[in-house]
């Protein structure tokens, strides 16, 4: 069965050890990691530690400085894939600030060009990536429900159930819902 969100303290572990080998596989000091990602070099080490959970927006900064998507970053490249992934072996994280969901329908692969995830976002809720994790990655987003404002190098995107906003990613972002509708998406990047 897939990581969930009630398995909070395996993915601390399992997100603590992979930040670690990716910070020696490049032979980053954590100040060196805190510069490039603009996160603290004291959250960083509580991160490597296991000791809080990270936050989407602390995920964002590390993807950035290590030029992959989040999906390769919180886990390891299939090397082989089945064709079939089961909703119940889709790997779904929270992220604990702000309530939102990510769930892997289709996980990254070496062998694959692209990837799915699923979001929902709650009422209310923003998340800010300040930089793109990896410049010129295109992708589609289709609203299943709600209601979402995307906001993409400062252009503000308001999207209703139904709609599909197709875009190469290169700066800030922002998703963002309204008090009152939580949003529900599919994200396609290739």
């Amino acid at each position: 069965m897939g990581f969930s969100s009630s398995d909070d303290s395996t993915f601390d572990n399992q997100i603590a050890t992979r930040l670690r080998s990716l910070r020696a596989e490049r032979n980053w000091s954590l100040d060196e990691l805190a510069r490039l990602s603009g996160v603290s070099r004291a959250t960083l080490s509580r991160l490597e530690n296991a000791e809080v959970s990270p936050t989407a927006a602390v995920l964002g900064r590390l993807c950035a400085a290590y030029g992959m998507t989040m999906s390769r970053l919180m886990r390891m490249v299939e090397d082989a894939f089945a064709p079939i992934v089961r909703h119940d072996e889709q790997w779904v994280w929270s992220d604990p600030q702000n309530g939102f969901e990510r769930r892997s329908v289709s996980p990254p692969n070496a062998a694959l060009a692209g990837e799915v995830i699923q979001g929902t976002l709650p009422p209310g809720a923003s998340i800010i990536y300040p930089e793109a994790s990896k410049p010129g990655l295109e992708h589609h987003l289709v609203l299943l429900d709600g209601k979402l404002t995307l906001t993409i190098a400062d252009r503000a995107y308001e999207l209703r159930a139904g709609d599909c906003l197709r875009y190469q990613l290169y700066g800030a972002t922002e998703f963002a819902t309204p008090d009152d509708s939580g949003a529900k998406y599919l994200l396609f990047m290739v």
